[in-house]
């Protein structure tokens, strides 16, 4: 097994084995990592067997701590469909010793939940419990499988039929979204988006057909937004906001049941996004409600560390 350390020579490799791997995202493509690739130190490996690539780790370090990775939603082992679990094994053995011999103390590695994976990619969790690995943190996020809907709530019903005069449609007006993103989050949580409008647009422009905003609104302004972040098997709410008018009037409510039931009613599920706080060991009730409302059910996000 060769490991090698990622540089931009391998780019173009990195990239195409992520289009035909069995649990990538475009959220690991090279050019999604690049955007904030200031904030962090890179350290991504490629694996070789027998001058095959068959693994992709996307990584970077803090001090004496590699991380799968900082940056990212998830991002662990990414694998194609030749990858069984004795191979598995081979890889995780070949991280582990590399990354002892570099000095590093510790792997913090973050799993790809399974609604993302196109074939079964569970070979990372057998190795990451041969190899003794901790869970440290769970996070719960909702998801409505969508060729097996729940009802709605009947709340939820009424106040999507209360709605009127609001347009449904995308959107590129991503400074007024975030610009209203910020004012709710600062309001509720005291805190901010994880991605200024700058960075969002940049990335729409780099991903059309992955991120798209989703607006209801009322002449020029947005009352309500979503923005999805779309793979092949899901469509996940990457920022869902509203103003309190927007609220007040059901537009929230009307604008997802829109991508619900008519945009993304092809996909295998539609993700809201986590309700946990505290890595996993706190769960905000009021936010997980509204999403279950809606027919969500919960689906975890493991991650684990190994010692080195």
């Amino acid at each position: 097994m060769e490991v090698i350390k990622y540089s931009d020579k391998y780019k173009t490799a990195w990239d195409a084995f992520v289009t035909t791997s069995k649990n990538g995202t475009f959220l690991l493509y090279r050019d999604y990592l690049k955007y904030h690739a200031n904030r962090f130190i890179d350290h991504s490996l490629l694996f070789y067997s027998k001058g095959k690539l068959i693994a992709l780790l996307p990584a970077n370090v803090v001090g004496r701590e590699v991380q799968s990775h900082g940056g990212l939603s998830y991002g662990g082992i990414v694998s194609g469909a030749s990858m069984k679990a004795q191979l598995m094994l081979e890889v995780f053995d070949a991280m582990v010793l590399y990354f002892r011999e570099q000095g590093f103390e510790s792997i913090t590695y973050k799993t790809i939940p399974y609604i993302y994976h196109q074939l079964p990619s569970g070979e990372d969790l057998y190795a990451l419990f041969r190899h003794k690995a901790i869970l440290y943190r769970r996070d719960l996020n909702t998801v409505i499988q969508l060729g097996n809907k729940l009802p709605y709530a009947k709340l939820r019903q009424r106040k999507i039929k209360q709605q009127k005069n609001i347009v449904l449609g995308q959107s590129s007006d991503f400074d007024q979204f975030i610009g209203m993103m910020g004012e709710l989050l600062q309001l509720k949580y005291n805190t901010l988006p994880a991605h200024t409008a700058t960075e969002v647009e940049l990335l729409a422009k780099r991903f059309p057909d992955n991120i798209k905003l989703h607006t209801a609104t009322q002449g020029e302004t947005i009352l309500a937004g979503i923005l999805i972040y779309e793979t092949a098997t899901v469509a996940h709410c990457q920022y869902i906001g509203a103003t309190t008018e927007g609220l007040a009037i059901g537009a929230l409510d009307a604008l997802t049941d829109f991508l619900i039931t008519h945009i993304y009613s092809y996909k295998a599920y539609f993700s809201f996004g986590i309700s946990t706080e505290q890595q996993g060991k706190y769960l905000n009730k009021h936010l997980i409600q509204n999403k279950e409302s809606y027919g969500g059910r919960a689906v975890v996000h493991d991650f684990y560390q190994i010692n080195l």
